[in-house]
C-alpha cells in the first residue's frame, strides 16, 4: 500500500494482499481507513509499535466489525496510525511522525485514534474506524472538528481487535458529516435498547469546573446554549457521586491493570522499545495487585449504582468533551501531563459507566476546534446520533 497522497501522516506504509471487492449497500463508494489495532486479512496489526508488528503474523481474517463496513459497500484504502499500543491520548507516537490536524495544524490530533481522525478531517477518506477506551474517539473528534461517538460498552463486538483494557474498550468511528455518521450507525448499531426519549438535559458542575480558563468557559457557554435549543428548556444540575479525583483514580487503576494483562506477556518476552509515557504507564500497571484492582472494581460498581439512581430514564448529560482545544505541538512534558490529567478525568465518566457519549463539533477556542458532549444511558447510541444531527442543523 502506498501513501504518496497522504501528506498528513495518517496512513501506514503497510504492504498487504488486496481485499475482495466490497459489497454494495448503504456505504457504497465510500472510502474507509482502519485504525491499526483491527485485523485486516493479509495485513499486519502493529498497534503502533514496530516490535509488535514484527512479533505477530499478518492477520488471517478481518475483524467482523470492519467486515460489516466492507460488506455494506465501504472501500478499504489503508490502515491508520495509532498512538503506541493505544495507550495514549495526545496523537504522538515516538515511532512515527505525528499525524497532522488539518483543522489546527499547530496542534496535535489527539489519540489514540490519531490517524483515523487526521484522515477524515483532512479529506483523505469518508469514514475511519477507531476505538475508545478513555477518549480515543471523543478527544480526537473534539480536537479535529468532527463528530465522535463512544458506543455503549459491548454493543459492537471487538473481536479481531488488539485489546487495551477490555472492560472499557469500545468501537467508534469518524465520518465527514452528520448524515454519513448516522448511515454508519445504521449499519453497525441495530435498534437502541434504551427506548425512553431523552428529553431532560442535565449538567454536572464538577465536570464543567475542569475547563481550562475564561476563554474555554465562554466558548462552552455558547455551545451549551446552542445545544439547549434542541430541548427547548434549561438544564437541571446533578451532583456527581464521589470526587473527580477519586473516580479518575479508580478508572486509572483498572485500566492500567487490564493493559498489563493484555500486553505484559508481549512486553516481558519481546522487550519492545516503548516511548516515554507509554513505558511508565505499563510499568505502573505491572505493579498493581489483584487485591488493589478488586477494590477499584468494587468502587466502580458502587459509583455505577449511585449514578444510575440519580439519572432518570429521560435524562441526557451535557458536558465538556475536553477541557480545552488540542495541545500545541510545542507543549512541554509538564504541560502535557497537566493536560492529560484534566482531559482523562472528563472522559473517564463514560468509561466507568459503560454508557455512550457523543461529541459535537460546535465551537472553537484559541482558533481551534472545541466540542461539547451528550452522554446518555446504555443503549441510547442512535438516539444520541439523532440529537447531534438535529443540534448541528440548528447552527
Amino acid at each position: 500500500m502506498t501513501t504518496t497522497r497522504d501528506t498528513l501522516n495518517a496512513f501506514l506504509d503497510y504492504a498487504g494482499d488486496p481485499l475482495a471487492t466490497p459489497g454494495k449497500g448503504p456505504l457504497n463508494r465510500l472510502t474507509l481507513g482502519v485504525k491499526d489495532i483491527f485485523d485486516i486479512q493479509g495485513y499486519p496489526t502493529g498497534g503502533g509499535n514496530p516490535d509488535r508488528e514484527a512479533a505477530f503474523p499478518n492477520a488471517g481474517s478481518t475483524a467482523p466489525v470492519i467486515q460489516r463496513l466492507i460488506d455494506a459497500g465501504a472501500h478499504f484504502v489503508g490502515k491508520t496510525q495509532t498512538d503506541e499500543l493505544a495507550f495514549s491520548m495526545i496523537g504522538q507516537n515516538v515511532h512515527f511522525p505525528a499525524p497532522v490536524n488539518r483543522a489546527a495544524p499547530q496542534r496535535f490530533t489527539g489519540g489514540s485514534s490519531s490517524g483515523s481522525a487526521a484522515a477524515v478531517a483532512g479529506g483523505l477518506v469518508d469514514i475511519a474506524a477507531g476505538s475508545d477506551t478513555n477518549g480515543s474517539i471523543r478527544a480526537p473528534a473534539s480536537y479535529c472538528g468532527l463528530i465522535g461517538l463512544r458506543t455503549t460498552h459491548g454493543r459492537i463486538s471487538l473481536e479481531g481487535a488488539m485489546p487495551l483494557a477490555p472492560s472499557f474498550d469500545t468501537f467508534g468511528w469518524f465520518a465527514r458529516d452528520a448524515a454519513l455518521y448516522a448511515r454508519v450507525g445504521d449499519v453497525l448499531l441495530g435498534e437502541d435498547t434504551h427506548e425512553t426519549p431523552l428529553t431532560k438535559p442535565v449538567r454536572i458542575g464538577a465536570l464543567e469546573a475542569l475547563l481550562f480558563g475564561e476563554a474555554e468557559q465562554a466558548a462552552y457557554a455558547s455551545m451549551l446554549q446552542q445545544t439547549l435549543r434542541h430541548f427547548g428548556r434549561e438544564a437541571a444540575f446533578l451532583a456527581l457521586p464521589g470526587t473527580i479525583e477519586g473516580l479518575f483514580s479508580c478508572f486509572r487503576t483498572i485500566q492500567s491493570f487490564e493493559a498489563w494483562q493484555s500486553h505484559g506477556s508481549f512486553i516481558r518476552t519481546n522487550r519492545p522499545h516503548l516511548g516515554p509515557g507509554v513505558r511508565e504507564r505499563f510499568e505502573y500497571g505491572s505493579r498493581i495487585t489483584p487485591e488493589v484492582v478488586a477494590e477499584a472494581r468494587a468502587q466502580r460498581h458502587v459509583f455505577q449504582q449511585e449514578f444510575k439512581a440519580l439519572f432518570e430514564d429521560d435524562m441526557v448529560l451535557i458536558m465538556p468533551t475536553q477541557p480545552t482545544a488540542a495541545p500545541l505541538k510545542g507543549a512541554s512534558e509538564d504541560e502535557l501531563d497537566r493536560f492529560r490529567s484534566l482531559a482523562l478525568s472528563l472522559t473517564s465518566l463514560a468509561g466507568l459507566l459503560g454508557w455512550p457519549q457523543i461529541t459535537i463539533p460546535l465551537g472553537k477556542v484559541h482558533e481551534a476546534p472545541f466540542g461539547i458532549s451528550l452522554l446518555g444511558p446504555a443503549g441510547s447510541d442512535r438516539q444520541l446520533i439523532r440529537m447531534a444531527t438535529d443540534i448541528l442543523s440548528r447552527t
